[in-house]
């Protein structure tokens, strides 16, 4: 691996970075609740070789999010859902944004 394709990984959101403890310290919350988020399906941390659970950003903005909302009373279940909702909403309107435009690019009368 070259000292290029090492940095390349500090922009990519979806590299595991980060032990369960930095993750945790982070967040401000304990590894009990990022362990209830994996329980929950919400995220899923890779694992390291020797077995130990790895967070990426994405991951790590999707688990602030569920702590923003366990923190304003919502139970962690109901936490998750929301939280996987709302990840799928963004997704979907996201398709939606590159669908206009493909249009947009064969027919340039096509509005939105």
């Amino acid at each position: 691996m070259t000292a290029e394709d090492s940095y390349g990984r500090l922009d990519d959101d979806d590299y595991p970075a980060f032990t369960m403890g930095r993750a945790a310290e982070m967040l401000s919350t304990s590894p009990a609740f990022l362990r209830a988020l994996g329980e929950n399906r919400l995220i899923t941390p890779l694992r390291s070789e020797g077995g130990h659970r790895r967070y990426s950003r994405y991951q790590l903005r999707i688990a602030a999010r569920a702590r923003e909302l366990v923190d304003q009373g919502t139970k962690i279940e109901d936490a998750c859902r929301i939280v996987i909702l709302e990840d799928q909403l963004e997704e979907a309107r996201r398709i939606n944004v590159e669908h206009r435009r493909a249009a947009e690019d064969v027919n340039p009368t096509v509005t939105a």
